[in-house]
């Protein structure tokens, strides 16, 4: 298997060449480009599924120098992973076929040589056993995105791939340090070297602490993300796809690789986007978080010698890795056919889509429904092993991470583009213009649908292999998690049949249908009504666009936008350290600060629940009585009426209040 992904990468690399080579010629070179690279990422696919039912291949070869050995290991783990970019490159070249038509002018030999060699340096960061390569190829593997990031050359895109490039060499540093440490420890480069060793307790914990931010800035955790939503938007759609499926995994990939193999150590600014990949962008950091809770479950269950824990935290961490490639890149895919037919990506304008383009309406239907954990779609799978890892951590914890995992429970509980984007009519002439995108791209979409539906509906199949895989990162027994077509839980009362709720959920909508019609029949109509519209014509004012949801959001969710602003800030003066930094404008960006009318102030409060401030005049013990009765009624007053953020604080409060007393209690 590791010969035939070797042979994958020497094709990449060969075809990367020869699109660049012949990139005057525009239509050959994106053949080129494409075909070539179908044809490796099918055989690292083949590779990368073999590796899952066979054991570690290991295999070195002597460099000039003794730290230069360029040593690869390809086990589950790594096989998963090379698996996964695979997959999402073939679709990417598939979809390039008719979608990089529109970058010839931009040097399409170009965007072949480079997407090649980002795919391969991708899975030569997974194969390698050794630091100094593996910092190498994590290197090549962020220059050859930034030139992607910033193919367009707009003003945007410079910007965005400005702060990667910032943000994943602070990565690098970090990632660079954490092997430091453990090389002085060892006197050896080699990971085999830091396997085998036992480190003290300082050296394990600063290299944990180092490796963790440092990969963490790659995979886009919070506060490390604000190159995410800026640096994939810019990319082409389907290197987005790669970008936010694949290579953000690296990051996940590498904490797990130092926390259980080298030391052995126990959404809502969404919301607020009208872009639409940005939006996508946004939804990477909230599922990236997801995966970490699985791993924290992992680490966790590790530490406290919870064999059982450790490997089910693993397996909804890896298992929704999977799945969030998936969705997120049949999304991306989405997202670009939308820019192709309509020249915009702004929600705000489109609508009316589904009639003009159903294939893609459907798959990005789809592709939402999954990364909303809709059962018996495949993300719906990965949150449920999620919660279990959670509750389990939960009822076997002390009572502090008891309180710490019921938190994350009610967190992954409130976490969960379609209508405003593709139903409703449409809100311009570019949306009326709308057309189905090219076969090559509706094509590269169904495939990443029908692998939402079949990594949901084949969970039983699909969960033990993944399970082995954290099986064999733990060294431990694999748990068993299905018994036939049924996922079983930890708690014997409870378990969980996608297919079996496939099918009952086809029978509710089957019956719908039929209700629907008949009473359509009765009524004399051939076709649904019009929407009623409380007795008004209805138009195009009445819909509910994305700023309507937004809006709402932003408003209670103002102390945490406060937080992005903050950041945002310190993101600018990191910019100036190393260049000019730029607004959208492309002029100098200023310091933004948050309006004052952005919080609600206790006067404007007060008005909106209809309680007037106190007039001034001479004292008196009436003035006393009323005053306490107002003041009694304006607090009262705002906790019957008061802003958004009250009620979420409620609702978080009280789940984790009675969860936790559950947990106590038993």
């Amino acid at each position: 298997m590791l010969e035939l992904i070797l042979l994958s990468l020497g094709l990449s690399c060969a075809t990367g060449v020869i699109s660049l080579i012949a990139s005057k010629a525009h239509v050959a070179s994106k053949v080129i480009a494409c075909i070539g690279g179908m044809a490796a990422a099918a055989m690292s696919f083949t590779g990368g599924i073999g590796a899952l039912f066979q054991s570690a291949t290991y295999v070195s070869w002597a460099g000039p120098m003794p730290f230069t050995n360029f040593t690869l290991l390809l086990n589950p783990l790594a096989g998963l992973l090379i698996a996964v970019i695979a997959a999402l490159a073939f679709v990417a070249w598939l979809y390039g076929l008719s979608y990089f038509d529109e970058y010839y002018d931009k040097g399409i030999g170009v965007i072949g040589f480079f997407m090649n060699l980002f795919i391969a340096s991708m899975d030569l960061v997974i194969l390698a056993d050794n630091a100094f390569w593996f910092l190498v190829f994590f290197e090549l593997m962020s220059l050859t995105s930034y030139v992607l990031v910033i193919i367009d050359q707009t003003k945007k895109s410079l910007k965005g791939g400005f702060l990667y490039l910032i943000m994943a060499h602070i990565g690098f540093l970090m990632i660079a340090l954490s092997f430091f440490a453990m090389a002085s420890t060892t006197g050896s480069l080699e990971f085999e070297a830091f396997r085998t060793y036992e480190f003290a307790p300082g050296i394990a914990t600063i290299a944990f602490v180092l490796a963790f931010f440092g990969f963490g800035a790659k995979a886009g955790i919070v506060p490390f993300h604000s190159w995410l939503p800026q640096a994939h938007p810019a990319a082409p759609s389907n290197v987005s796809a790669l970008m936010s499926g694949g290579m953000i995994k690296i990051g996940i990939f590498g904490i797990c690789k130092v926390c259980f193999d080298l030391l052995g150590v126990g959404g809502v600014y969404a919301l607020g986007e009208h872009d639409l990949k940005s939006l996508l962008a946004y939804h990477s950091v909230e599922n990236i978080g997801i995966i970490l809770l699985g791993v924290g479950v992992g680490i966790y269950g590790w530490a406290a010698n919870l064999p059982w824990l450790a490997a089910i935290g693993l397996l909804a961490g890896l298992y929704h890795l999977v799945n969030h490639a998936m969705f997120k890149g049949l999304l991306f895919l989405g997202a670009g056919s939308v820019l192709h037919a309509t020249g915009t990506r702004n929600m705000e304008v489109l609508g009316g889509l589904a009639k003009a383009m159903p294939i893609t309406a459907v798959c990005f239907l789809i592709g939402s429904l999954a990364i909303s954990a809709i059962p018996p779609l495949n993300g719906f799978v990965s949150e449920w092993f999620t919660y279990q890892g959670l509750i389990g951590a939960a009822m076997d914890g002390g009572i502090l991470m008891r309180i710490i995992f019921a938190f994350a429970v009610v967190s992954l509980a409130i976490t969960g583009a379609f209508g405003v984007t593709f139903l409703a009519r449409p809100r311009s002439e570019a949306a009326e213009r709308a057309h189905e995108v090219p076969a090559p791209m509706t094509i590269a979409m169904i495939i990443l649908t029908l692998a939402c539906i079949a990594l949901g509906l084949g969970a039983a199949w699909v969960a033990p292999v993944i399970s082995s895989i954290a099986a064999s990162m733990l060294e431990a027994p694999t748990l068993a998690v299905a018994e036939g077509a049924t996922l079983v839980s930890l708690d014997t009362f409870s378990v969980v049949s996608p297919l079996i709720m496939a099918v009952l959920m086809a029978i509710v909508i089957a019956i719908c249908i039929l209700l629907r019609n008949a009473a359509n029949r009765k009524a004399g109509m051939k076709s649904d009504p019009d929407t009623w519209a409380c007795g008004y014509e209805a138009d195009l004012s009445m819909e509910t666009l994305a700023s309507t949801v937004g809006a709402n959001v932003k408003t209670f969710m103002t102390p945490l936008y406060a937080i992005r602003y903050g950041v945002n800030r310190a993101g600018e003066a990191v910019s100036r350290l190393f260049g000019r930094a730029l607004g959208p404008d492309g002029k100098k960006a200023h310091t933004t600060k948050a309006s004052p009318g952005s919080l609600v102030s206790r006067y404007d409060r007060d008005r909106t629940v209809g309680i007037a401030p106190a007039k001034k005049h001479a004292p008196a013990l009436s003035d006393s009585v009323l005053s306490i009765v107002n003041d009694l009624g304006a607090w009262f007053g705002r906790l019957e009426n008061g802003d958004f953020r009250t009620y979420i604080v409620y609702i978080v409060c009280a789940l984790v209040f009675f969860l936790a007393l559950i947990i106590l209690v038993r």
